[in-house]
């Protein structure tokens, strides 16, 4: 997957968008309409060219200027039409991996389809609850912003910012509240017509810098060594939370935490990984 490895405009609290709402609390219509109290200013990146959505990832600042920070994000996929193949059984949730980041208390980003939320109302309300966690937008369908994009199917530019609104709809209702102004692109694939579409949501859209390797992985100790070889301070790195699809990522975690902390790296979510150096 191509990667951007620097940062699309400059880290702001309080610049404001196109709605009139800051950027840097672009959180608050989401989390309000939640049912939550309003909370301190979630950090972002200013709009883009024409009220666009901004594009964050890894820093370039250099390794020996960096703090040894590191996000662990997590992609829990879910494609609209996939309904049937859950009430066969499969499962597109992963309860042991989130438990796993409770146990050994690892601070995470969510990445959450609105179709996941609505599939899995009770776990996306925990995730979403849990101040361990932050939940993200990664679209309500699971359909592609650009086409072609590891085959997914794709969504019209018209329909887009409609998806990604479904998507806070389905947190809202499912009652998850640690709702984030975050977006990540299914697949990671997306064009100027995309960012364009979404900005008026108020997002900025996450990137990565580490692919964990997951995706259909059957060998936790070849995607922990993966994760392990990428880290960078700074880094983001990209696992899922769909046990059909990622079957090894909880067995990886458990390796992968330890050895990151032992390297005396702190994981962090997103948004903290965001806020300006200080």
């Amino acid at each position: 997957m191509a990667v951007t490895l620097a940062v699309a405009g400059t880290l702001l609290v309080g610049c404001a968008g196109e709605s009139g709402a800051p950027a840097g609390t672009a959180a608050a219509p989401a989390r309000e309409a939640a049912g939550a109290t309003p909370a301190p200013a979630v950090p972002g990146l200013a709009p883009g060219p024409g009220g666009s959505a901004p594009v964050f990832s890894r820093s370039a600042v250099p390794a020996d200027r960096a703090e040894k920070t590191v996000a662990l994000t997590f992609d829990a996929d879910m494609t609209a039409d996939q309904g049937p193949r859950a009430a066969r059984g499969e499962r597109f949730d992963n309860p042991g991996l989130v438990d796993a980041l409770r146990t050994l208390d690892v601070p995470a980003t969510i990445f959450m389809t609105g179709r996941w939320a609505e599939e899995y109302p009770d776990q996306a309300r925990a995730i979403g609850t849990d101040p361990r966690f932050e939940v993200a937008n990664h679209s309500y369908s699971h359909h592609a912003f650009k086409s072609p994009c590891y085959g997914l199917p794709a969504l019209a530019a018209k329909d887009m910012r409609a998806d990604v609104d479904r998507a806070f709809a389905a947190f809202r209702a499912a009652g998850a509240r640690n709702v984030v102004p975050y977006f990540r692109f299914p697949g990671g694939c997306h064009d100027d017509t995309a960012l364009r579409a979404i900005g008026p949501t108020g997002v900025t859209a996450v990137q990565w810098d580490v692919v964990g390797g997951d995706a259909f992985a059957t060998d936790a100790d070849a995607v922990a060594e993966q994760v392990l070889a990428g880290v960078r301070p700074g880094s983001v790195v990209v696992l899922h939370c769909t046990l059909s699809a990622a079957p090894t990522t909880e067995a990886a975690i458990r390796k992968v935490v330890p050895e990151l902390r032992r390297r005396g790296y702190r994981m962090v979510k997103v948004s903290e990984l965001m806020r300006p150096a200080r």
